[in-house]
């Protein structure tokens, strides 16, 4: 069972409730802050319930650090992973101070570093094997394809992947239109590959997942409700399995992937600026330390006094 059908266990729900009451009405924290505490805790939440812990007092070390080990190999910056994190601690001390629980399992664990590093990514090999792990002869193994499909080959984020509409396909021009960050929208071309799998899914495997309560969302669960970030993380960890890739994969790699062979390829810099939707070309400019790897690499394998 996926993380995503788990129920939170009802005491550590109300414990959440009562925090999450607590922080709005006596703090006075905005709606935008209590909202996000709600969302981290509620995974985090979810986390300790697929572990078997049903009670707050139950809660140790351990299982917090799970979740930092979760956040990280579903691709969240150190940032992120930090933030949630914060929220994690104040949802501890909330408990001990109303004398749900006797410790702080956070006590001792340290926030990731913060540091810029090189992104991750896949061969074009690889980023094959993956494409191909899906059995495309069941419902969600179609869905699936065309999932990963969407995410490599417009280099989307997750939050984007997630937040697609149907009038966002403007497949007939084999482009998507994206609400990106900061409510940014931008125009993604997404090839003939992408355009035909996402057809075949919209066609012969959607129609059978809607329920009365379905939304626009393109990407749907087998409940018929829109994919969660969790959810799409747990999709596509299955597929490296199949795949027998031994690297770390997250939805974001597909995106580092995407920017990394467009610039091997040799597009320009701000084209690529632009598919990725980032604000500030030095945000972009990363992948140009990837590029250079990938140049190097190709030197230490082929030339003949490397």
């Amino acid at each position: 069972m996926s993380i995503d059908q788990i129920q939170i266990a009802p005491e550590l729900e109300r414990a959440l409730q009562w925090f999450l009451d607590s922080v709005t009405l006596e703090r006075g924290l905005a709606d935008n802050t209590a909202s996000a505490y709600q969302r981290d805790l509620s995974r985090y939440l979810t986390l300790l319930t697929d572990l078997g812990i049903n009670a707050p007092d139950a809660i140790s070390q351990a299982e917090v650090s799970a979740l930092l080990n979760l956040l990280s190999e579903m691709g969240l910056e150190a940032s992120s992973v930090a933030r949630n994190l914060t929220a994690v601690r104040m949802f501890h001390r909330f408990l001990m101070g109303e004398g749900l629980a006797r410790r702080d399992p956070t006590e001792h664990v340290k926030p990731p570093r913060l540091g810029r590093k090189l992104p991750s990514v896949l061969n074009i090999y690889e980023v094959e094997r993956l494409m191909l792990a899906p059995d495309v002869e069941t419902p969600l193994g179609l869905r699936d394809r065309a999932l990963i499909e969407m995410l490599y080959g417009a280099g989307l984020r997750v939050s984007e992947l997630i937040g697609l509409s149907q009038v966002d396909l403007l497949f007939d021009v084999e482009v998507i239109r994206v609400l990106g960050k900061g409510g940014r929208e931008r125009v993604v071309p997404i090839g003939s590959e992408g355009v035909a799998w996402v057809t075949e899914y919209l066609d012969a495997v959607r129609p059978g997942l809607v329920k009365p309560h379905t939304g626009v969302e393109v990407f749907l669960n087998f409940r018929g409700g829109p994919l969660s970030r969790m959810g799409v993380w747990k999709v596509l960890r299955q597929y490296v399995v199949i795949a027998g890739l031994e690297k770390k994969v997250s939805p974001h790699t597909l995106r580092h992937s995407f920017a990394t062979h467009l610039l091997e390829g040799g597009a320009d810099l701000r084209a690529v600026q632009e598919m990725l939707g980032h604000a500030d070309i030095s945000t972009t400019q990363i992948y140009t330390h990837v590029d250079r790897e990938y140049l190097k690499e190709v030197h230490r394998t082929f030339h003949p006094r490397a």
